[in-house]
């Protein structure tokens, strides 16, 4: 710690006294180091390559196997290289898929556990390029790069829908359960993990109050299409206007919704990367000031950039080949195995596609960096609102597929209800443990809920066919 200056004897002012206990402030990207050669070095000593980012130079070049491995398998935290042990479940996943095609379970269970150290190493190597990039352009890549699995799933899922419309439905639950997912188990697990060691943290306005703001905007937009058909059920009831008509009108509304809410992603992102992105690199800044760990991290091996790229590579193709296999036994579980599709899309497949995204984020909140971890889960939330819905949307109108904004209103009421769960606790710039358990407990409601309710293809199938009656035969039934 620095003391006061003194003068010395001739009245001039010499070094002010310094602890001998005290740490030397940790480097930051605005200290430039050079060594004798008059090269740019970074915290450790490696020349710095021209574009790359200080904290995300290696020291090497193109690849290094063994190296490779070794970085990858360490990953970024504790929880995240328990989860490389996983790993041997993804060849076994790939081979059941193809010598055993009729045991839908397995592969299902066996998929679905692969693509968490997938969806991890995407998350990784997503992590370790955007150090090498400036750092909020980097934040949003690598939020971008965590969606990516979310988007393969979606186009999968969407691919594959059929007349019955049920992948349809998966993507429409998925949608909303992903939201839900960060915004309430996510950001409540960052909440309870960050303040378990401390009363409380705080966050930056900055990124709240523009999180909860696009959020807001997200879930009206997203609710629109579902008010405008439940309103208008009655019309179909006395036959002023016909169910296909309804239902066309619905999916107009549902497409230039999605135009409009891809049009706000845009702005959004222009706003963070080019007129306000002083402000957020501030505050980021100072969010990596604030990490106790920090200095143990920078001393940490770094891939390439080249590995980087062939991890993202690798991950990918992992991700896909399991979300392809996942996807073809959906309809198996949901049909045979009587899991609801509210539960499937809701909790299953929104807990599997964001892993890596919610390890990162809980693992910054850990580190006291809750800007960081705001920004990922709040940047994350936005990406799925407005960008991935309104992809899928617009995916399917050229693949003439009836994917709308529909949802079921149960699952809007949730979404609308999470919103302003989270809007509230975000006010006031501080998060504590108690927070976070509120968020949890909450998601394990929807989750019980969404377990509990009726597919509408089942509800059909009951007395009272359509009608609540019949959602009650379906949901007691022996």
């Amino acid at each position: 710690m620095f003391g006061r200056r003194r003068k010395n004897e001739a009245g001039g002012v010499t070094e002010p006294d310094i602890e001998l206990n005290s740490q030397p402030p940790l480097p930051t990207n605005k200290q430039r180091h050079y060594n004798h050669e008059g090269h740019r070095v970074n915290h450790n000593g490696h020349k710095v390559t021209k574009g790359i980012q200080p904290d995300g130079e290696s020291g090497r070049r193109g690849i290094h196997p063994l190296q490779f491995l070794r970085i990858c398998f360490r990953s970024t935290s504790t929880a995240s290289m328990v989860v490389n042990v996983l790993w041997p479940f993804v060849p076994v996943a790939i081979a059941i898929h193809f010598a055993r095609p009729k045991l839908h379970i397995w592969i299902f269970a066996l998929n679905y556990i692969a693509m968490v150290p997938t969806a991890n190493l995407v998350g990784f190597a997503g992590q370790e390029l955007a150090r090498k990039l400036p750092k909020v352009f980097g934040v949003v890549l690598e939020t971008f790069l965590g969606g990516i699995v979310e988007i393969v799933l979606f186009m999968v899922l969407l691919h594959k829908n059929d007349a019955t419309n049920v992948f349809i439905k998966v993507i429409q639950a998925a949608i909303l359960g992903s939201i839900l997912a960060n915004l309430l188990l996510c950001l409540g697990a960052c909440f309870f993990v960050g303040g378990m060691n401390r009363d409380e943290q705080t966050f930056d306005e900055a990124i709240s109050e523009v999180g909860s703001g696009l959020l807001l905007v997200a879930g009206f937009g997203l609710l629109i299409p579902s008010a405008f058909s439940r309103s208008l059920q009655t019309y179909v009831t006395d036959g002023s206007v016909t169910a296909a008509q309804l239902a066309s009108k619905t999916l107009q509304i549902s497409r230039v919704t999605s135009i409009i809410l891809l049009v706000a992603f845009l702005l959004y992102v222009w706003f963070q990367m080019h007129t306000h992105h002083s402000i957020y690199d501030a505050v980021l800044e100072k969010d990596e000031e604030r990490d106790h760990d920090r200095h143990k991290d920078l001393k940490k091996a770094k891939l390439t950039l080249t590995e980087c790229i062939i991890a993202l590579v690798i991950a990918l193709t992992c991700v896909s080949l399991h979300a392809v296999f996942l996807v073809e036994q959906i309809e198996h579980i949901v049909l045979e195995q009587g899991v609801s599709d509210s539960f499937m899309g809701l909790i299953l497949v929104p807990l599997v596609e964001k892993v890596a995204e919610h390890l990162t984020a809980v693992d910054e909140a850990h580190d006291n960096q809750m800007n960081f971890a705001l920004a990922h889960v709040l940047g994350a939330t936005i990406q799925t609102a407005l960008f991935n819905s309104s992809l899928v949307v617009i995916v399917g109108w050229g693949l003439h597929k009836e994917m709308g904004l529909d949802f079921e209103i149960f699952n809007v009421i949730l979404l609308i209800l999470g919103i302003i769960v989270v809007g509230n606790f975000l006010r006031d710039k501080k998060s504590n443990y108690l927070e976070g358990a509120l968020c949890i407990l909450v998601y394990i409601i929807i989750a019980v809920a969404a377990w509990y309710y009726p597919n509408p293809h089942s509800i059909s199938e009951g007395s009272g066919e359509g009608t609540s009656e019949g959602a009650a035969h379906r949901l007691f039934k022996s």
